[in-house]
């Protein structure tokens, strides 16, 4: 695998840097941006870039353009912000990401400058990972650099397939992909004994395989969430009108033999914070997690499993956490989230590794003020979650594999 710090070794000055971010923001109906922090978080690649006297193409998808150009998921709405984030440095726009007008403004760059290439996505071949729009994007830049974790599980033109168009001395890494990928590697292949993933979410089919591969490296597993009450009722437990996958209670049985066999230890919520109905007004009580009365639903772990849960993660050298622990967007529901946060920001000040990924989890831990009290925050949602699956990422291996 290519070793990470590439990057930084590497002498941009005189050359065109093909760069694939993740630009795609939120903005609101005046198509002002809402949050930044993908942008933000390129703005250290981009500054290397320019420093060593390079220049900078970058593409980047943008929503989910259906039929082709839409004014919502232009690229142009960017360009003031990036210009402001990069410090008054000169950026371009081309209002097309391939044909003539990009090759000009391409061609024409001088060194610092900054060509931000329009949604990749109006083209279907992008998502199609065709070969000849791939070879189109290449022509513009002599060296490729993949920053986009977040859409390296794709196997798309400007992710993946546009490497074989380069040298392997002229694919490289920047430096969120470096990160997320340190990060990542370091949790799966050198954790620190306790490890601990702390599991979360609604649904036990959507966490399987991160969790049979955790089976081989993690020593304790904590579940919550909702897929919590499907292992509570493969058990033979009472949730009453709690969130279950009936189809799912002999893969909870599996798991938790498979665990036992491998000698991990998971643990399960002893109690939950229970509600009459699904709304943010709803009645709330405690019961036990396996004895929650008809017509109520466990929405948030209770006080018992926030403080068994934090003496596990207080012992633990390394920590993953992937999904929220209940229904943390409403106030009555969201302190078992919490108590999970504060226990892994004081494991980390502790000296204790601690990596959060998937979207509702980087919310919460943002939410709650604690994304700066972690050893790394991961953008990459589904990106990360098959990363920790074991699958072999097309964005990754397009470059590593070099």
């Amino acid at each position: 695998m290519k070793v990470m710090g590439s990057f930084s070794a590497y002498n941009f000055k005189g050359q065109k840097a093909l760069l694939r971010v993740d630009f795609n923001v939120p903005l609101n109906e005046k198509f002002e941006i809402t949050d930044d922090t993908r942008m933000r978080a390129a703005v250290p690649t981009i500054k290397k870039i320019l420093g060593d006297g390079g220049m900078v193409i970058l593409m980047s998808h943008h929503g989910r353009p259906k039929d082709g150009p839409a004014e919502k998921y232009s690229l142009k709405h960017l360009v003031n912000h990036l210009g402001k984030l990069l410090g008054g440095a000169t950026v371009f726009f081309a209002s097309d990401c391939i044909g003539e007008q990009a090759a000009l403004t391409a061609g024409m760059m001088r060194p610092g400058e900054v060509l931000l290439l329009e949604n990749l996505r109006f083209y279907k071949e992008e998502e199609k990972g065709d070969e000849g729009f791939a070879k189109k994007l290449s022509q513009l830049g002599d060296v490729w650099v993949n920053d986009a974790f977040g859409t390296a599980h794709r196997a798309h033109a400007s992710t993946a397939v546009i490497a074989k168009f380069f040298p392997s001395e002229k694919r490289l890494f920047g430096y969120v992909m470096e990160g997320e990928v340190a990060a990542a590697e370091k949790v799966l292949h050198s954790a620190e004994k306790p490890f601990t993933a702390i599991i979360g979410g609604a649904k036990v089919s959507d966490k399987i395989l991160i969790i049979e591969n955790l089976l081989e490296t993690a020593t304790d597993i904590i579940i919550g969430g909702g897929m919590a009450y499907t292992f509570m009722k493969a058990q033979g437990g009472k949730i009453g009108n709690s969130l279950c996958e009936e189809d799912r209670l002999q893969t909870a049985l599996d798991i938790l033999y498979k665990a036992e066999k491998k000698d991990v230890c998971i643990h399960l919520p002893a109690d939950s914070v229970i509600a009459d109905k699904f709304a943010a007004d709803a009645k709330t009580s405690a019961a036990p997690s396996n004895h929650i009365p008809a017509g109520w639903m466990g929405l948030d772990i209770g006080p018992n499993a926030c403080e068994q849960f934090s003496n596990i993660i207080s012992r633990s050298k390394t920590i993953l956490w992937n999904g929220p622990m209940g229904v943390f967007e409403m106030g009555k529901f969201q302190h078992g989230t919490k108590a999970i946060a504060v226990a892994i920001a004081s494991a980390t000040q502790n000296g204790s590794f601690s990596l959060v990924g998937g979207g509702d989890s980087v919310a919460a831990v943002s939410q709650f003020g604690f994304a700066d009290k972690v050893s790394y925050v991961s953008t990459g949602g589904g990106a990360m979650l098959e990363y920790f699956e074991g699958k072999t990422l097309p964005g990754i291996a397009a470059v590593a594999g070099g």
